[in-house]
């Protein structure tokens, strides 16, 4: 082997910058070891808030060693900053895809235009993007084309704030790119904004992209625990206003005409008569009648003061108290046009705010701002150049806040007035009163201001973050998001552990019962190779994910496949009768083609799934995508420096065992003439199958339907029907299948899908928290329910959670096919260029139509009656595409094997003996590196968590049709194409 030397020195050198990467994994996963030692020698786990006590001594620990140098100058800080990146199905966290609201950016933009085109073409672009792929603001555009209107009108971007980039002379077409811009840099501004909190939130490895132009932001946060903190944090849009408030005693006349205009509202309703001729002796009547006696009494009561729990003072900026359960019905009281009618001239403009609930308050303010015609605050957050988390005069935590020059004076104007009339100022964050202070010791100068309220050190810290960050230009709804709870990390990780160990031992095993020592070496390459895969992973700083661990193992039964060839093709020279050393010269040398054909279709595929796939997709697609690249260099160079170092001693090397020595020798099959059995074979299956899709259906997750997704363990086993039919009476549509273990439930449902607001999630979790309270340990609260919230070892209650909205869910379809097509063409494409005939491309493409369509068949035939979940998600795509990258590996080699007859030249054979003759000579190949991915396979299925048993289900699917296929499709194809151009069967065949 040329250049021996430097390669030696290359592996030595590049392995050990590899272990140096995964040194810092070793070192900071050996000291927060250290912290949970810690922790639980000094607390018990029977202790109150034992999980917070916990978490808060290893925090201690970690941050008082975090600078201490522990080896080699590394310290934990900077251990943890370079340590191999954990997923989210790994470390638990949430991973969340925010949309940013491109309609309040064009309202903004428009200065709330009241237009009716601008306003009918928003509404119609709302209702359009239910079904499209396009970007908002190209549906916008549409819809306002088919109005006949002007973008550019003074009433709607040819305003003061645009007049300097959009003039009256303007056509649509020529405003068009200035707002697609303005848009674009408003995403751009949420995005920073969004980086900027999140790197002051404390996360370790972080994750925030951009994706594309479409308005969204994909944000992952491994190992993040306070989700309902991270959310508030995330959909902040942070908008702070400082208003003059009204005082109670100035409402209160107000509240007690609105109050008697309800009475009367309800008591014209039609009331139900109860003459005495309805009185029935049947008992079902009398519980009749008196239920329609309370409907009548109930209008006698008071609508809004009995609902008050207490009211304000009269010189006090609160109106009233509320139970927050309430706050729904007292502001459609207050929003009736009738009622508003009812305040005022003065005050005709006051807007009804709500103030900030304490933690497990049940009751909440009610605010009455002085609002004004343009509802513009008098001084809003943008003035606020620096803002800090501290204490006020009573130790309560609070936000100290600096104003810039223009701010100053009008706060301090605000504040003489308020100090004058003896009133408030109320400090509104998003629609919420944070606190209404007096002012008593005048006007307040220098632009200090002070937040104060009912919030703790972490609130007050979040508050300071997002108000130097800067408000959103835009709210951000969540549209899809996967919440893991930290047990069910650990869970995958010990499953992906057994899985990648066993993968491992019985690969090892295989090779050396197969080759011998040749074996042997092949193991120590690929050891190489494991280590190398993650070094890389570590260097480059990628995430490793369940999937990822997944395309790990399946690169181990990979890597063998080029050992495999160069083994298959030693052997054939040393039957030859040519000297080990020219033998496995000429074995390396001969394989090296359909290694580089085979590895480099595969990666088609690894790159369509790194480009088209999100999250833990992307991480199989990263892993795949390493592992290909070195298991070549492993593979061909390290096992070769191995071989040719023993060979180099004068030791013999059979490539063989005295049981195999023998296997597939002088193997002889006539596949093409048996071919059309197995096209019929295959038709009736894919009839039947397709069939089953048409009738059956798919059992489509929610990637492709949209929904929301929740993983539930309970301390019993449950029956899943069961606890279907019990919620399907609270959330009406609903599926429920057991997951993994008879105690643990996957419960999917559409309910209020289309929701976004801030509370809807925590709503949704309560109302299922109270479906599934029957089947809960008697004293477990809601908190303890959620994600992290219980404590036991049993880690009881909800364990996951994922929401994709329907828009996106519509971007995941269309992705997905666009993926499986765009790898489709690709590889036809290379197979074309690589063989210069277009048979071998339609061969090898039709074959790879029919793994693809046999495995969707199987799920559709096998979905019902399968003890795990079959359903079609974005892991699904990925197993597609994954068998496609394989599938074509194995028919690639058969047609370098084919083109290497035909260069010989073999006057006296035919294109059938060719193939044939191709067929069998490789048939060794085939069996023996789909064996080894079979062995992997069945090691990750078994043994590799709950959540990738469908995906594995796939995978093994598409291997034995991977095989099948190549054999008796591909092949065929091909022949059967050729017969008519190349000539008949007995006409020679020239190279």
């Amino acid at each position: 082997m040329q250049n021996k030397g430097i390669i030696k020195v290359f592996t030595i050198v590049f392995g050990l910058v590899c272990i140096y990467q995964l040194s810092f994994s070793f070192i900071a996963g050996k000291i927060e070891r250290d912290a949970e030692a810690f922790a639980e020698q000094r607390i018990a786990a029977s202790e109150e808030n034992y999980a917070k006590k916990r978490e808060a001594l290893e925090d201690h620990y970690l941050d008082s060693i975090g600078e201490k140098e522990m080896f080699l100058g590394i310290t934990y800080n900077s251990a943890k900053e370079k340590e191999l990146n954990k997923g989210l199905d790994l470390k638990g966290g949430i991973n969340v895809t925010l949309q940013v609201s491109v309609e309040d950016i064009l309202r903004s933009l428009s200065n709330d235009s009241k237009d009716p085109a601008f306003n009918k073409a928003l509404s119609m672009a709302n209702e359009m993007q239910k079904d499209s792929q396009k970007d908002y603001v190209d549906l916008f555009f549409e819809a306002f084309e088919s109005t006949g209107g002007k973008l550019a009108s003074p009433d709607i971007f040819a305003n003061k704030s645009l007049s300097d980039e959009i003039n009256f002379d303007m056509t649509n077409d020529e405003v068009k790119p200035v707002i697609r811009k303005k848009i674009d840099n408003a995403v751009l501004s949420a995005f920073e904004i969004l980086r900027q909190r999140i790197d002051k939130f404390g996360v370790t490895q972080p994750d925030i992209q951009r994706l594309g132009s479409s308005g969204r932001i994909m944000v992952e946060l491994p190992g993040a625990k306070d989700i309902e903190r991270i959310k508030n944090l995330l959909q902040s849009t942070a908008e702070l206003e400082f208003w003059h408030v009204y005082k109670a005693g100035e409402l209160q006349p107000f509240l007690a005409q609105a109050n008697s205009l309800l009475k009367k509202l309800e008591e014209s309703k039609e009331q139900p008569e109860t003459k005495k001729d309805s009185i029935s002796s049947e008992e079902g009547d009398l519980e009749e009648l008196l239920t329609e006696v309370d409907d009548t009494l109930e209008t006698e009561k008071n609508p809004l003061f009995d609902l008050i729990v207490q009211p304000g003072f009269q010189s006090g900026p609160v109106i009233a108290t509320f139970n927050i359960e309430d706050t729904a019905k007292v502001n459609s009281y207050l929003q009736n046009p009738k009622i508003r009618q009812l305040l005022p001239a003065d005050k005709k403009y006051v807007d009804f705010a709500w103030g900030k609930t304490p933690d497990k308050s049940e009751t909440i303010d009610l605010y009455a701002i002085k609002g004004n015609r343009e509802q513009e605050a008098p001084l809003s957050g943008n003035v606020i150049v620096d803002a800090t988390q501290t204490y006020d005069q009573m130790g309560r935590v609070a936000v100290s806040m600096q104003m810039n020059g223009k701010g100053a004076r009008i706060w301090e104007e605000m504040t003489r007035k308020a100090y004058e009339e003896g009133s408030q100022i109320a400090i509104v964050l998003d629609n919420v009163v944070y606190s209404a202070p007096g002012v008593s010791t005048g006007a307040i100068s220098g632009g200090r201001s002070e937040i104060t309220g009912d919030f703790n050190i972490e609130e007050g810290q979040d508050l300071a973050n997002v108000l130097n960050a800067g408000r959103l230009p835009a709210s951000a709804d969540i549209i899809q998001s996967a919440i893991v709870g930290p047990s069910l990390g650990q869970a995958a990780i010990e499953s992906g552990t057994i899985s990648f160990v066993l993968a491992l031992v019985l690969v090892f095993i295989f090779m050396i019962f197969y080759y011998g020592k040749a074996g042997l070496f092949a193991d120590i390459a690929l050891l190489v190779n494991i280590l190398f895969i993650f070094g890389i992973l570590a260097g480059l700083g990628a995430v490793l994910t369940l999937p990822g661990i997944a395309g790990i193992v399946l690169t181990i039964g990979m890597a063998v496949d080029a050992n495999v060839i160069i083994f298959e093709r030693i052997r054939e020279e040393l039957r030859k009768g040519k000297s080990q050393v020219d033998s496995m010269r000429q074995g390396f040398k001969g394989a090296l083609p359909a290694i580089i054909d085979a590895n480099i279709t595969t990666a088609l595929a690894g790159i369509i799934l790194l480009v088209f796939g999100t999250g833990p997709i992307k991480g199989f697609a990263t892993t795949l995508l390493i592992g290909l690249a070195t298991s070549v260099f492993t593979s061909i160079f390290v096992t070769q420096l191995l071989t040719d170092s023993f060979l180099h001693n004068g030791k013999k090397l059979t490539y063989a065992t005295s049981i195999t020595k023998n296997w597939f020798r002088n193997v002889k099959v006539d596949f093409l003439g048996r071919r059309k059995y197995f096209y019929w074979g295959s038709g009736i299956f894919l009839l039947i199958g397709t069939i089953s899709v048409f009738t059956q259906g798919l059992d489509f997750g929610v990637d492709f339907l949209g929904g929301r997704t929740y993983v539930v363990k309970f301390d019993h086993d449950v029956n899943a029907s069961e606890v279907e039919d019990k919620l399907i009476a609270d959330f009406g549509s609903i599926d429920a299948k057991t997951y993994g273990q008879n105690n643990q439930l996957k419960i999917v449902t559409k309910y209020r899908i289309d929701d976004t607001g801030e509370n809807v999630e925590k709503e949704i979790q309560q109302k299922l928290y109270g479906s599934l309270k029957g089947y809960l340990p008697a004293d477990m609260t809601f908190d303890e329910f959620g994600i992290g919230g219980n404590t036991s070892d049993k880690n009881i209650g909800l364990l996951q959670t994922t929401k994709v909205g329907p828009t996106i869910a519509d971007d995941i379809k269309q992705s997905s096919v666009w993926a499986i097509m765009g790898a489709l063409i690709m590889i036809f494409l290379y197979i074309l260029l690589r063989f210069k005939k277009w048979q071998y491309s339609l061969g090898g493409v039709i074959a790879l139509f029919h793994d693809a369509w046999f495995i969707i068949v199987c799920f559709s035939l096998f979905y019902k009656i399968m003890p795990f979940s079959l359903e079609i998600d974005q892991a699904f795509i990925a197993a597609i595409l994954t068998i496609i990258g394989y599938s074509i590996n194995d028919t690639v080699i058969i047609y370098d094997r084919v083109r290497e007859y035909l260069n010989e030249g073999h006057p006296s054979w035919t294109m059938k003996q060719t193939i044939n003759d191709a067929l069998s000579s490789t048939l060794s190949r085939s069996i023996n590196t789909s064996l080894t991915v079979l062995i992997v396979l069945l090691a990750i299925f078994l043994f590799g968590g709950e959540s990738i048993r469908g995906f594995m289900f796939a995978l093994l699917i598409g291997i034995l049709t991977g095989v099948y296929s190549t054999l008796f499709v591909a092949s065929g194809i091909t022949y059967d194409t050729m017969k008519g151009k190349e000539g008949d069967e007995k006409k020679k065949v020239e190279a």
